[in-house]
């Protein structure tokens, strides 16, 4: 099945409401396009009520001063009361009547257990509710007549009750392509550029977008809005760069150019171009960022639209197209460098050749596969995806007259880099995002996204007093969930928000303690990464609540300076390592443990081999070799197949001898062992 995604927030003028929500897009096959009018919730759905939690309503404690339904009739007997409440409670009419007004099963038995409760221990009722109670009990009155007070109990403990067609309303995602009016006004011109990496495909869309009076580039990473955004000023075409962080301008004055190059989640959809290009285009289906690409493709109002991807995301475009009325022309590209698959192994980093990269899928991996190079006298050159988007690291990386011989990248930065070398309401916004995609409306061709990070960051904030607006744009702040520094400072920015103080540049140094040093070792480089992503946050929150951060300009100094300490990092990455290593520093001691087994026998080898040196001048025991590394090494020598028993109780025997008599080499006590032995032969 194919995917696209949406977006979480839009306005709604047909509903006449501040917030419209959305979500992922999934395009379904052609076979499926059929029933996309009313696929996924052509009907009213019913919504998840296991997410309803009621609000707690406290019964009445002690005598009212006046207690006018028992003035009127009498008292209430409890017991009586109860009886009727069962009764009540038991009719099937009444069941179906709830549900008629929302209450299904669950909600039903909730609400009831609720007004029995209320009805019970509270020491006066509302005349009117105690009048009624009172003619039941006599015989005068029927229990049905209990369910428009059951029913407002219930509206007082479930207040979403009363706003649930509005709910649907906003939730109501069928005709995405509607809300862009500005890009159904016009007739768009969509090309499609497909083929594989190093095949052109952007390049030519790129060429258009120079030579358009107007156009703007989309692409997944500042990275690559960076590089649109240098080639395009070194042609001479003044070109803004538009990331969630910053703007930077072409002139000197500040005046907006007429080409933009921003990440795809900062396009305009109102702003006129002559040219847009959608890098990336596959990345639609992704179920977390999705969303961008598809308001993209939908909403931006060019005259000509290129889609720049893999081939496979051609039926997907068409199809989505095809609810817009537009047509999708096709151009096919041809890698310019054919792809050859070698039919054998690499086997050895000793193997590697210059201009060889190397794709690892952890920064345990990068750090060791780093370190083996250098030790074979190879320099490389190290990216992934943590680092800042400074253009120090991406020329560095990619350029043609690099003195590295290998380059070592995370696979998500593989995805999307070429290398051009010689051979390569009254409820938490947690709980209100879960509503409404238990409401969400699609059509056929959609499915709403995962929200899991606004989720995790709603919950994180939920507890700090912050109006709608203010706690929305927190929640949607750009950050990693797994970075603790990053998320404790995000709590702490919104608690400094709450009380109207604003956070200035002095504040973020003393937190952030800067200034701060060049790492020592991979914990610190680490820790600096971190504190780069602070800085971009405060950023991003300086584009939305200027008035509250207010230093942007001196935010922006500091972390340029902290991208050249970091570089200094990444350029002695494997002295960090070694430090790392030698100080023990948490989460860094096990990193030459990750990756290549063979490789990590083989070393493991070559250091028992190292302590039997004859070169070696300190006596060695069972223990020594005991102690190196995690646990017993030469227990885990002997589960490799490494060494026997008899090996090792020959080398126990040796070390003995050797403390007996003194500090004795154990190749030159081999060898006269060696040559005893022969003398024995011969004499025989």
């Amino acid at each position: 099945m194919r995917r696209c995604a949406w977006p979480l927030l839009r306005l709604s003028a047909r509903a006449g409401l501040a917030l419209r929500h959305g979500g992922a897009v999934r395009l379904r096959p052609a076979a499926a396009s059929s029933s996309s009018s009313s696929g996924g919730g052509g009907g009213l759905r019913a919504p998840d009520t296991s997410l309803f939690v009621p609000v707690p309503l406290k019964p009445v404690e002690g005598a009212a001063e006046e207690d006018v339904g028992a003035e009127l009739t009498r008292p209430l007997d409890k017991g009586e009361v109860l009886k009727n409440l069962n009764k009540f409670y038991k009719r099937k009419e009444i069941q179906r009547l709830g549900t008629e007004n929302g209450l299904d099963a669950r909600l039903f038995h909730q609400a009831f257990i609720s007004f029995r409760k209320y009805i019970m221990e509270s020491s006066s009722v509302s005349a009117d509710l105690h009048i009624i109670l009172n003619d039941i009990c006599c015989g005068a009155g029927h229990v049905d007549d209990l369910f428009p007070f059951f029913l407002r109990h219930a509206k007082q403990i479930f207040p979403m009750l009363d706003c649930m067609d509005d709910l649907r309303k906003i939730s109501d995602l069928r005709l995405p392509p509607n809300w862009y009016p500005e890009a159904r006004a016009i007739q768009r011109k969509i090309i499609f550029h497909a083929g594989p990496t190093n095949s052109g495909k952007t390049y030519h869309a790129i060429q258009r977008f120079l030579s358009a009076k107007s156009g703007i580039y989309c692409g997944p990473l500042k990275l690559l809005a960076h590089e649109i955004f240098q080639k395009s000023n070194a042609a001479n075409v003044p070109c803004d760069l538009v990331t969630g962080e910053e703007r930077v301008y072409a002139t000197e004055d500040a005046r907006q150019a007429s080409h933009i190059a921003c990440t795809i989640e900062m396009c305009s959809t109102n702003t006129p171009y002559e040219v847009a290009v959608i890098d990336e285009i596959q990345m639609i289906r992704d179920p977390a960022r999705g969303w961008a690409w598809t308001r993209a493709l939908l909403g931006l109002c060019a005259e000509e639209i290129h889609v720049c991807g893999e081939g496979a995301a051609i039926d997907l475009v068409t199809e989505l197209m095809y609810t817009t009325g537009e047509e999708v022309e096709v151009r096919n590209y041809k890698r310019l460098t054919p792809l050859t698959v070698l039919d054998y192994a690499l086997e050895s980093l000793d193997n590697l050749q210059p201009g060889d990269c190397i794709v690892c899928f952890s920064k345990n991996d990068i750090y060791s596969v780093s370190r083996q190079i250098e030790a074979r006298g190879l320099e490389c050159a190290v990216i992934y995806g943590s680092l800042p988007p400074g253009e120090a690291f991406f020329l560095l990386f990619l350029r043609e007259s690099s003195d590295f011989d290998a380059f070592v990248m995370s696979s998500l930065l593989s995805l999307v880099t070429t290398l051009s070398r010689n051979n390569k309401p009254l409820c938490s916004m947690v709980f209100s995002q879960d509503i409404f995609v238990s409401l969400s409306q699609v059509d056929g061709l959609y499915f709403v996204c995962n929200i899991d990070d606004f989720k995790f960051l709603a919950d994180m904030i939920q507890h700090i007093p912050l109006n709608l607006r203010s706690r929305y744009v927190f929640c949607t702040a750009p950050l990693n969930r797994k970075e603790p520094f990053v998320c404790t400072t995000l709590l702490k920015f919104a608690r400094q928000f709450s009380r109207n103080e604003p956070l200035t540049f002095d504040w973020l140094c003393r937190h952030t303690k800067w200034p701060l040093a060049p790492p020592k070792n991979i914990k610190e480089l680490v820790h600096l990464e971190a504190v780069h992503d602070v800085f971009d946050l405060y950023l991003w929150l300086s584009y939305r609540f200027m008035d509250m951060f207010p230093d942007a300009a001196l935010v922006r100094d500091i972390q340029k300076k902290l991208d050249d300490i970091i570089q200094i990092g990444v350029c002695n990455i494997t002295k960090l390592i070694r430090a790392s290593q030698s100080g023990a520093a948490p989460g860094t001691a096990e990193v030459m443990s990750e990756g290549f087994p063979l490789s990590r026998t083989k070393r493991d080898a070559r250091t028992v081999s190292d302590h039997c040196d004859a070169k070696s001048t300190e006596p060695l025991s069972v223990e020594d070799l005991k102690s190196h590394g995690r646990g017993s090494l030469a227990n885990r020598l002997l589960r490799e197949g490494l060494l026997t028993q008899e090996m090792l109780r020959q080398l126990e025997s040796e070390w003995q001898d050797q403390r007996r008599n003194g500090r004795y080499g154990l190749a030159s006590k081999r060898n006269d062992q060696s040559s005893s032995k022969e003398m024995g032969k011969k004499k025989k």
